[in-house]
């Protein structure tokens, strides 16, 4: 039986932050978010598991921008959810006075995280789309909270494959790192089509953006090249782009390796 439903959501249409939510064994979706999501693990058996990966990844990057790199603030956009071990969680585990501004566009999302950060005077969640970066990086409370011209953790996780050819994600990525300072990092997860070097996993890469865009009208499996053009000008940072649960991954974190391992790509950059 559903639950009640929230003032302004519509659960007739699948939502890309739910539908990821079900991955990862969540209880904030809709029976529509589901039959995606189903339909989604029907074509990668294993979309669940990187599902999981996607956040220890996060989890890592964030503690390594906090730890090695010396950041103090961080912009996550397109943060999805609130699960265990969100970024200002691990951010303010190294250093309590972290500040996180989070960002989406998803009613849901900004709801949860409200509730969740109501008594946390250093982080923040801001409605906004990636898609019009000027909006984020004018908006009051982005403002409020990130000093730009200090070095900031600029998060890409899983929502750039979500910006479509004709919505310029070239131009969007120039803009959104026209305003970092030096020593600041960038991280992606982007999808990851990689064609004839691995055929197989090619096929599940095709067939699983036809299932997004008819589903959920966007989704991109992007080739190695254009993922890594994102970075512009920044140093990737060892290991690299790299398979998503390669990068500098923890026994724990490890999940079982087939086809699909290929299709999702990671990387956290510095601009020197």
């Amino acid at each position: 039986m559903e639950r009640v439903v929230p003032h302004g959501i519509d659960p007739t249409k699948p939502s890309i932050a739910r539908v990821y939510d079900y991955f990862l064994g969540g209880k904030d979706n809709y029976e529509v978010d589901r039959r995606v999501a189903e339909e989604a693990l029907r074509i990668a058996p294993d979309a669940r598991e990187a599902g999981r990966a996607n956040r220890t990844f996060l989890r890592r990057a964030v503690r390594h921008m906090a730890a090695e790199g010396g950041i103090r603030q961080f912009l996550d956009l397109g943060s999805g959810l609130p699960t265990r071990g969100n970024v200002h969680e691990v951010a303010q585990a190294v250093a309590p006075e972290a500040r996180v501004v989070y960002v989406d566009n998803d009613p849901v999302v900004l709801a949860h995280g409200r509730a969740l950060l109501a008594t946390d005077d250093v982080t923040t969640v801001v409605p906004g789309d990636v898609r019009r970066p000027a909006e984020i990086l004018e908006h009051p409370e982005v403002l409020k909270f990130l000093d730009f011209s200090q070095p900031l953790g600029l998060l890409f996780v899983s929502v750039l494959h979500h910006v479509n050819d004709d919505e310029d994600p070239d131009g969007v990525m120039e803009r959104f790192r026209s305003v970092l300072a030096p020593g600041s990092h960038l991280a992606i997860v982007h999808f990851h089509n990689p064609g004839d070097e691995h055929p197989e996993a090619s096929k599940i890469a095709v067939e699983a953006e036809r299932n997004f865009n008819q589903n959920l009208g966007t989704g991109r499996w992007r080739t190695r090249a254009e993922i890594g053009s994102y970075f512009g000008d920044l140093e990737l940072i060892e290991p690299g782009l790299v398979p998503l649960a390669e990068w500098r991954a923890e026994p724990e974190d490890l999940i079982r390796q087939n086809l699909t391992h290929y299709n999702v790509l990671a990387g956290v950059a510095r601009k020197p």
